[in-house]
């Protein structure tokens, strides 16, 4: 079946088609997305303005008809870290609801690194033994560690790279700024390191979506165009060569270094700064970067729950062709 996932982020919304049955690889089949930095658009009081509501519903418009347009059968649309956390949440989904049809499911923080637990899980199999995932989005950092394909801990803290990189105003930053972003990140994580480490060491340290795939590419990982079955890493002494490096980079001249777009070249160095934090808290020297992360997650549980169901629908489901009307 052809199914398409509709990602509300705190940077973009991003919707990914891909034909998707229980027990194969999902094929991607087509990426629409919109660069809407929904987390930027919160007032003072951490409320998603008119102004956001606007372009969001707008936003969402345009996802929609791609998704007709290429023939998806059932879309899966969910929000995670922007939409969670903006106190007039429940006023956006109603507005979004209303003005387009589509019923958001906020994905709480715990759930979202669940999430791309499993697929990393599926992503490197059972040989991968005990593993520990990292993945830093726009609004927060998911951490989760498990043998099994649910994890045995689970945490999303307010540290993703475009939250972070509110902390630095500046272009570049200032010194005092770097050094207090810094200590605010370790302070964060050190708080959640103990609910780890009981469990003992991982075999296998994985680091999901774009801000690693970024650093990575900085540190001489291959290029996207090679492919997704080319092994990429990212090390500790890497990050702690460039980070300093970046701190005295303008965004302009970021977006020089291979694999940073221009739009998102500011926030590198609070994403570099919240992974080296977290590689030096946990003990880490490298980890693997892997393609897939919520979104495939977010498939693979609809798919499973298909199977299970018998080809019954999931709550947080919407048939494209079903949707509410549009006003």
């Amino acid at each position: 079946m052809r199914l398409g996932v509709l990602d509300v982020g705190s940077n973009t919304v991003h919707l990914l088609v891909v034909d998707a049955h229980h027990g194969a690889r999902p094929l991607p089949a087509h990426s629409h997305k919109a660069e809407l930095r929904l987390a930027q658009l919160l007032d003072a009081d951490g409320a998603i303005g008119e102004r956001g509501v606007t372009a969001l519903t707008a936003t969402l418009r345009e996802a929609l008809q791609a998704a007709e347009d290429k023939g998806v059968e059932e879309l899966l649309p969910f929000a995670t870290s922007a939409v969670r956390d903006a106190v007039n949440a429940d006023e956006v989904l109603r507005r979004v609801r209303e003005e387009t049809g589509v019923r958001l499911d906020v994905l709480s923080g715990p759930e979202e690194a669940r999430l791309t637990f499993l697929a990393a899980r599926r992503w490197f199999g059972w040989s991968a033994g005990r593993l520990l995932l990292l993945d830093i989005g726009g609004g927060s950092l998911e951490i989760a560690y498990g043998l099994d394909e649910e994890p045995d801990a689970a945490v999303s803290l307010p540290l993703g790279a475009g939250r972070t990189h509110a902390r630095l105003p500046g272009d570049p930053p200032a010194p005092e700024d770097v050094r207090e972003l810094r200590k605010y990140v370790r302070a964060t994580i050190a708080r959640v390191v103990g609910e780890f480490s009981r469990f003992g060491p991982p075999d296998h340290v994985v680091a999901t979506s774009k801000t690693f795939r970024r650093l990575a590419r900085v540190g001489g990982a291959a290029r996207s165009s090679e492919g997704l079955y080319v092994t990429r890493e990212l090390k500790r002494r890497s990050l702690e060569e460039w980070v300093p490096r970046l701190a005295a980079m303008t965004a302009a001249e970021r977006a020089e270094l291979p694999g940073i777009p221009e739009d998102r070249a500011d926030q590198l160095l609070a994403g570099a700064i919240v992974a080296e934090g977290a590689f030096d808290l946990f003990g880490i020297e490298r980890a693997e970067v892997c393609p897939w992360a919520l979104r495939e997650g977010v498939i693979l549980r609809r798919l499973d729950r298909l199977d299970r169901a018998e080809g019954g629908r999931g709550t947080v489901t919407e048939t494209v062709a079903t949707r509410a009307p549009r006003g």
